[in-house]
């Protein structure tokens, strides 16, 4: 499928009247680029560890919308043109002439698939679930993910430093949270480790198709790894069905600001003695993380992996 890309070269004052105009006519999905950097309040309830480094604000602003129906663009475009002009009337709209680019016809949804290739975690081999298993890995333990539109291929420092923890503590008894399971790919490691029963949770509703399917992929039953989609932090639903004090195991790669926070809540869920392993930590916000889990009284900091510039934090339930 091609679409073609209109571009308007316009100020920052009159972005959010040019987006309105848009919406107006009908036109979605409109993109901003501006170098206005996010204040304090933008960032708000935003879990981001690295905010872009950007050039600075000169006042210009680009605002692009795409079309696909040649046979509507003429149309569209006077409409377009008309309603610049009305705002030009009372708002400095710049040059607000509009450039024209194609996209490329491609399949955008499975792209990225050319660059999932097996790779090995130590003695653990992920792979696709459309690539072999490569000859000099065929007596690795195999997990197979296809993450579809859920988050988690296995390929990022921050869950192969959760997959290195959960090699270490799992066994053949344990019952582990994955918090943010995304694809199912910790969950179903610790499976394939021999954990004895998952439970996931994620806000995004793709992860329980995309759990689901990678079961099946591995040969798991569904009875094993159970998902509920909802935020554990502060949605009293979901901590009910998660159940208290029933984890041996809870992992949760996600992100340092999240983890700050989860931390205060997953101790209801663990058994005493039970493990927190904690990844999605960049090392700049490693020293935050730190102090969060050391002013809990209920745990205990047994451990902290690096990857990269990635950080793993291991804690024990008192």
């Amino acid at each position: 499928m091609k679409w073609t890309k209109f571009t308007l070269n316009t100020t920052t004052v009159a972005v959010d009247l040019i987006s309105s105009m848009l919406d107006e006519i009908g036109i979605e999905g409109i993109e901003i680029e501006d170098n206005i950097p996010l204040s304090e309040e933008d960032t708000k309830g935003m879990f981001i560890d690295i905010l872009p480094e950007l050039p600075p604000d000169d006042g210009t602003a680009k605002v692009s919308f795409y079309l696909e129906d040649p046979l509507e663009v003429p149309g569209i475009l006077r409409q377009v043109e008309e309603g610049l002009e009305e705002l030009r009337q009372f708002v400095d709209i710049g040059e607000a002439a509009i450039a024209v680019s194609e996209t490329e016809d491609k399949d955008w949804i499975n792209n990225w698939k050319q660059y999932f290739k097996p790779f090995t975690v130590d003695d653990i081999l992920i792979k696709p679930t459309w690539e072999a298993v490569p000859k000099e890995h065929k007596d690795k333990l195999l997990i197979q993910i296809d993450p579809g539109t859920a988050f988690g291929t296995g390929m990022h420092e921050t869950t192969q430093l959760c997959i290195r923890q959960l090699r270490k503590y799992v066994n053949s008894s344990s019952r582990v949270l994955d918090v943010g399971t995304g694809s199912g790919i910790l969950g179903i490691t610790a499976l394939k480790l021999g954990a004895k029963s998952v439970l996931g949770t994620d806000l995004d509703e793709n992860a329980i198709c995309a759990v689901a399917e990678n079961l099946e992929a591995n040969g798991i039953p569904e009875g094993q790894f159970q998902v509920l989609q909802g935020n554990m932090i502060d949605d009293e639903r979901i901590c009910g069905q998660v159940g208290e004090e029933c984890y041996d195991i809870a992992v949760a790669n996600i992100l340092a600001p999240v983890i700050v926070l989860l931390q205060g809540v997953i101790c209801r869920h663990l058994k005493r003695g039970g493990l927190f392993i904690a990844s999605g930590i960049i090392n700049t916000k490693e020293e935050e993380v730190r102090k969060a889990i050391g002013e809990n009284q209920e745990l205990e900091i047994l451990e902290v992996t690096y990857q990269g510039d990635w950080v793993s934090v291991t804690a024990r339930r008192r």
